[in-house]
């Protein structure tokens, strides 16, 4: 028989991974419903719930249909929903976006009818609203701000950032909680903090999208927001995936500006971007688990080659791991009874 010392005997970790009783009084990430913020696509018309194909189990709802579905989250434990707006008709200022009765402000107005706690976040761009599918002005001829010495479908920084701090304010009107600022414009945090403070709305916080990524990860999201870009792709204002550096700088910019939340999106193909964000700033840090992640995991799970409720949780522990104190992912509702 082998000769064991005191210290071999005390380093032995498989002790502590016998049983679930032990696992988990020893587990260093706990994942729980209230890390969670769940993404809502609202479109015009009635009693609507149409389905997302390429994201099973998620739909585009009419705004009679939102109390039962804010009801139901907060059932859960989920402290918050991110709304994505469907008007009926796009323009090329978009123009739904900052309208009073607009499709998303009467979303808030319906959730905090129905859910007066369960905090609503405004997802903060114009792709959803315009009818090129960008995320604000595009220099055309013809259109307002045209400059002939741009290059035409350049997305025009200054100009959008008027109309974005024009919709934050209405969005705050309508009862939003956070403005989520998501098109990676340089100066929106400022132009939108300036605006609602400004209008009376100081306490409104901004979440932003920090650090967003040119991904091929949203490939179901545009389905469901119905928002491809006509033309072109984003990435003249979304980030380069080779950067990470860059993702610090952008963070960096953000928090000068007077942002209260960072976020970063995607979050599974950048943990390391998320841990690095996390360790460079004390600001709290959110996460997107975008449509792509999810669709895959769905797809797979679909097709037999893995289990749905262990690679979710699993997935989203990942992410809280790397540094996410908020986690806006379409499990949201599944995780929550998962876990509970």
């Amino acid at each position: 028989m082998m000769n064991q010392t005191v210290a071999d005997l005390a380093h032995r970790p498989r002790r502590l991974r016998l049983t679930e009783g032990v696992r988990r009084m020893v587990r260093e990430t706990m994942l729980s419903p209230a890390d969670f913020v769940y993404p809502l696509f609202v479109r015009h018309g009635r009693d609507l719930r149409v389905p997302v194909r390429s994201m099973p189990g998620v739909a585009q709802l009419t705004v009679d249909h939102l109390a039962v579905e804010a009801r139901e989250v907060a059932r859960l434990g989920i402290p918050a929903v991110i709304l994505f707006g469907i008007p009926e008709h796009k323009d090329a200022v978009g123009s739904d976006n900052y309208a009073p009765d607009g499709i998303v402000p009467q979303a808030i107005r319906a959730i905090k009818d129905a859910v007066p706690e369960l905090l609503v976040i405004s997802d903060m761009c114009f792709c959803e609203y315009t009818d090129h599918g960008h995320c604000g002005l595009i220099n055309q001829p013809g259109q307002p701000h045209y400059t002939p010495t741009l290059p035409e479908g350049y997305l025009l920084n200054d100009p959008t950032l008027e109309l974005l701090a024009r919709a934050s304010v209405v969005h705050a009107q309508a009862g939003a909680d956070l403005i989520a600022p998501s098109g990676m414009l340089d100066g929106m945090v400022g132009a939108i903090r300036r605006a609602l403070d400004a209008a009376g709305y100081a306490h409104v916080a901004i979440m932003s999208y920090a650090v967003k990524y040119a991904s091929g990860f949203y490939g179901p999201f545009r389905e469901a927001a119905e928002s491809p870009p006509r033309f072109g792709d984003r990435s003249q204002y979304q980030m380069d995936p080779a950067n990470r550096t860059e993702a610090l700088r952008e963070a960096a910019l953000d928090v000068a500006e007077g942002a209260d939340i960072l976020m970063v999106k995607p979050a599974l193909p950048y943990l390391d971007v998320l841990s690095a964000v996390r360790q460079a700033f004390t600001l709290p840090v959110a996460a997107y688990q975008v449509s792509g992640e999810y669709a895959m995991l769905q797809a797979a799970a679909a097709n037999g080659w893995l289990d749905l409720r262990r690679c979710a949780l699993e997935s989203l522990v990942a992410i809280k791991r790397a540094g996410a104190n908020i986690i806006l992912t379409y499990f949201a509702k599944d995780a929550a009874r998962w876990l509970t």
